[in-house]
């Protein structure tokens, strides 16, 4: 069978989706990108528990104040500026107003330890800093001046430590003749979750993020018939990570679209705001999805439209169990990495296709190669093997690592993902797991998502995860680690008939062990090596 999309020759798959138009201009900004973009929106940000909001008529001169009173503090181009902070209304406006000024931004998690705000900071030669009020001595005691940002947008602006903050949005400076910003420039560092191996930054250029608002944000909106004006957005995934910065720090408000902005994450909360804010769509992660099938809809949320997981692969059954708890509403996954400024692919449904489990296409301008990760040859649709990325989204380098970079990014271009993936004969991706996470049986490679999958249709499991144990034999063999539903019973012998019925033997699970909890990371991946940790712990 041959695809227009997929040439047997190179290996190469293209993207069936029509090319897009990235800006031309070597000096085009991703923050000049964002507002050059023309649309008729209202409110851009609203603070979800204090209704505080911004108008789209303010945006722009409040991120220019924020760049102009940064230059007036010393800040300059290339300097490295971290935002340590939780998702707030503010949060787009310091990240824009730093990239305007033509300064790096460095996000990163607010709950991280001081050790792991060292390493960063010191890795990436942070000179400034966005801080809560609580976390501005550690930075202090890195030599790290900051500017600290009130955590409730109804703030005192009279209040002493807010006041520097206050000052930067007020508009009270000179705009300064901004420095010429070329396209390849550095615009961010962010670091990588760190699931595989240690934490490293990734380092986007200005192109790179404007990839992210073209090539993902504003093309996926474009494949929908109703204005952006029209959507209502919530921000609950986090700011910090590629996935929200994409979106609500950038994307979105190219598009005159309303941001709700939720500092945390709450689950009742969360449905309170989707009714008070007539919410449409919902971005989410795997936990999230999860827990508001479990909630139900009791007659609530009657405004959303879609929502769209992203961040790590969802169970075939909590899409259905999610199906059928929102009948009216769209249903997509995306894939993307930090490496690709979260540019991948993307689900679209129509009224006759309907591809839930697979996270879409592959996005505009981008091409893939699904190849056999021990033996090297390129694969066809239908066959399983590691993806490979190429096109104007992928990172310019991890930071200070021409190790890691080059065994990332080859001769040719090409990202590594690390990825287990297959395209199916309509060119949509499915995710099998990570090449690093196969459990190698006797020769066989097993993918512990598959029997993940499996344990989550047992009716007395409420959450699994699979990972390989080290085995004289066999060298290594599939153990299940299993959260049981609260008042069901099961036993492991169970567990194990139960997974044997529906796989090949070599896939058989060979031990349970039974857990209060998985470890997860703030989006919903499963931290392996915490589960191998306490394997190796009670062996």
């Amino acid at each position: 069978m041959t695809h227009n999309w997929y040439s047997e020759e190179s290996g190469v798959y293209s993207s069936r989706l029509p090319r897009v138009t990235l800006p031309s201009d070597p000096f085009c900004d991703v923050v000049s990108c964002v507002f050059s973009h023309k649309h008729n929106g209202k409110t851009a940000l609203i603070d979800a528990e204090t209704g505080v909001s911004i108008s789209y008529s303010e945006l722009q001169p409040l991120v220019k104040s924020m760049a102009s009173g940064l230059h007036h503090m010393g800040v300059s181009k290339g300097d490295v500026v971290l935002i340590l902070l939780p998702n707030s209304i503010y949060y787009p406006i310091v990240f824009l107003g730093v990239l305007y000024l033509g300064a790096v931004v460095t996000p990163m998690n607010p709950f991280s330890s001081f050790s792991e705000i060292k390493k960063q900071t010191l890795g990436s030669h942070v000179g400034f800093a966005f801080t809560l009020h609580g976390r501005a001595n550690e930075l202090n005691s890195l030599g790290i001046p900051s500017i600290r940002v009130p955590e409730n947008a109804k703030f005192d602006s009279s209040l002493v430590h807010y006041a520097p903050f206050y000052k930067l949005i007020s508009g009270d400076y000179n705009f300064v003749r901004r420095s010429t910003i070329r396209q390849d420039d550095t615009a961010a560092i962010l670091y990588s979750s760190g699931t595989t191996g240690g934490s490293k930054g990734v380092v986007l250029s200005h192109r790179n993020l404007i990839c992210g608002v073209e090539l993902f944000v504003r093309f996926e909106a474009s494949q929908y018939s109703n204005p952006s004006e029209e959507n209502v957005f919530l921000a609950v995934i986090p700011m910090f990570h590629i996935y929200g910065l994409a979106l609500f720090a950038m994307g979105i408000l190219s598009l005159g679209t309303t941001i709700v902005v939720m500092r945390k994450f709450n689950l009742n909360e969360m449905v309170d705001f989707i009714d008070r804010y007539r919410v449409t769509h919902l971005p989410g992660v795997p936990p999230l999805v999860t827990a508001l099938t479990k909630m139900g809809t009791g007659g609530r949320m009657k405004s959303l439209k879609q929502v769209s997981c992203g961040a790590a692969p969802l169970s075939t059954r909590s899409i259905e169990e999610f199906l059928q708890c929102f009948p009216r509403v769209d249903f997509i996954q995306g894939y993307g990495l930090s490496e690709s400024t979260a540019v991948g692919t993307r689900g679209f449904n129509t009224r006759d296709v309907h591809n839930y489990t697979s996270v879409g296409l592959l996005a505009p301008n981008m091409e893939a190669k699904v190849v056999d990760w021990v033996t090297g040859p390129h694969l066809p649709p239908g066959k399983t093997g590691e993806l490979w990325l190429r096109g104007p989204a992928i990172m310019k380098e991890y930071l200070n690592n021409m190790e890691a970079t080059s065994s990332t990014i080859d001769k040719d271009g090409w990202l590594h993902t690390g990825d287990v993936v297959y395209f199916d004969k309509d060119g949509y991706l499915h995710i099998v797991d990570r090449v690093k996470e196969i459990i190698k049986y006797k020769g066989f490679q097993i993918a512990p998502a598959d029997l993940e999958d499996v344990l989550a249709s047992h009716p007395a499991i409420l959450d699994a995860a699979v990972t390989g144990s080290r085995d004289e034999e066999a060298g290594e063999v599939p153990v299940a680690f299993v959260v049981v539903r609260p008042g069901a019973e099961v036993s492991e012998s169970g567990i194990i008939d139960f997974v044997a019925k529906q796989v090949v033997p070599y896939k058989k699970v060979r031990k349970v062990m039974f857990m209060n909890a998985i470890p997860r990371s703030a989006a919903g991946k499963i931290l392996r090596r915490q589960l191998k940790e306490k394997l190796y712990s009670r062996l």
